[in-house]
């Protein structure tokens, strides 16, 4: 079997947690080169993972070793610049979320793509959790029949210290797109990407200052579903707390715990399956699963899910989430 050649480019904490373990072991997987700017992490976590080609610079990375494809793991506002510059230099490309900090640098960088015919894939991981996928199977085949209402939420520590984090101007905004941004996708993934008519933000600023540390939100579908999310780094809760519920015309779903009830006559009946992984396995699985269709699509053998396109869309719903909580009103899409 042909070995994909892979370069991470960025070894924060997503790269050293998820992505360059899961490349090490991935046997199609030729993990050959990585990038960081921090010269004293580069060798650290090179030596760890015994990767020989490491490089202070992305663009040393691309001019000295024969990669197929890169991983973009570094801060936000940097991704637009990087991801470019791989994508002309003819590598395919995954890109933490979010793609970018903008709609509209969203867009350059997929059209960038489409112009060099390379593979362009955003990290939503979460459409790779066993569990959600096989909630998209039974929704798909109207097992709750038309689904009407998602409630959804994700409750959590802040998701980094380090210092651009919390900057807009490098970041792209605070708790939405850190944790917002996951959860949105999700939703909308479930439902088959519907068209949105509106959103009504309101957003909380408690423990920080440039961005927000919780949003409340309101998204209204042209197809008459409503989404609504709620997240936060700053809300007092025990542990961490992540929940979706998908409301059907004949049913509905949980997740955390997993749960199916369906309408039998004039009964809900508890159909949840016997047995569903812990929540810190199905989130190591949605990671290795997510690098699996990655090299996948590469391969060609199957399409690019989580593509720039739809990441086009979410970001212009997260710029309106922005604009209905600054302007305290609801936004038409």
């Amino acid at each position: 079997m042909d070995k994909v050649k892979i370069g991470v480019i960025g070894l924060g904490g997503v790269a050293q947690l998820v992505h360059l373990p899961n490349l090490s072991k991935l046997s199609n997987v030729d993990l050959c080169a990585v990038a960081e700017v921090n010269k004293n992490r580069l060798q650290t976590i090179a030596d760890k993972f015994n990767v020989k080609n490491r490089y202070a610079s992305y663009k040393d990375l691309l001019e000295k070793c024969d990669v197929e494809a890169v991983v973009i793991a570094t801060p936000t506002g940097t991704h637009t610049e990087i991801a470019i510059e791989c994508l002309n230099a003819g590598k395919d490309v995954l890109v933490e979320k979010p793609l970018a900090k903008t709609s509209a640098e969203a867009k350059k960088i997929a059209d960038v793509a489409k112009k060099n015919k390379r593979k362009l894939m955003v990290g939503m991981n979460l459409r790779y959790r066993p569990d959600t996928m096989l909630l998209r199977s039974f929704i798909n085949s109207k097992e709750i029949g038309e689904p009407f209402y998602v409630k959804c939420g994700w409750i959590r520590k802040q998701s980094s210290s380090e210092k651009w984090f919390t900057k807009k101007e490098e970041s792209g905004g605070g708790v939405i797109i850190d944790l917002g941004i996951h959860i949105l996708d999700l939703a909308m993934w479930l439902l088959d990407y519907p068209e949105i008519a509106s959103v009504a933000t309101q957003n909380f600023y408690h423990n920080t200052k440039n961005v927000e540390d919780t949003s409340i939100n309101c998204i209204k579908c042209k197809d008459s579903a409503v989404i609504n999310m709620e997240v936060s780094w700053s809300l007092p809760v025990e542990k961490d707390h992540f929940f979706l519920d998908v409301y059907g015309s004949k049913g509905s779903f949980s997740l955390n715990p997993f749960t199916l009830y369906k309408k039998v006559e004039n009964d809900y009946i508890n159909l949840t399956p016997a047995q569903i992984d812990s929540p810190q396995v199905l989130f190591k699985k949605s990671y290795l699963n997510e690098l699996k269709s990655f090299i996948g699509a590469i391969k060609g053998l199957n399409p690019v899910f989580s593509s720039g396109e739809e990441a086009i869309q979410r970001m212009k719903i997260i710029e309106a989430m922005y604009e209905s909580a600054d302007k305290k009103y609801e936004i038409k899409i």
